[in-house]
């Protein structure tokens, strides 16, 4: 006769807790950090697309024009399209959103 005495094996509770704060850490900033990239991705194209739009817009000697204006054009419209972006953008940010956390394997 063989003495074996079985213990039921129990998961230290404290040990799973802390694997689940550090992996719901670790998801959240994985998701903030998909947030940040996709409304980056509305703003970048936004700017472009704002660029495009101020090309042939001319505006008057006093209150502008000259070489000024022109090497910072590209500067406000990125700073517009930031702006735009951080009212709430034209919806193309949540859908990258979306399609980044499905490649990563997470839900919304």
């Amino acid at each position: 006769m063989s003495a074996f005495s079985l213990s039921p094996v129990t998961p230290d509770v404290a040990t799973l807790g802390a694997k689940s704060t550090a992996a719901s850490a670790a998801e959240l900033a994985k998701r903030g950090k998909i947030k940040e990239t996709a409304q980056n991705f509305e703003a970048s194209f936004l700017s472009v697309m704002m660029q495009q739009m101020f090309e042939g817009v001319k505006t008057s000697e006093p209150f502008g024009g000259g070489q000024g204006e022109e090497m910072f054009k590209s500067v406000m419209a990125e700073a517009m399209a930031k702006q735009v972006t951080r009212a709430g953008g034209i919806g193309l940010a949540p859908t990258v959103e979306r399609e980044m956390l499905k490649l990563q394997g997470l839900k919304e």
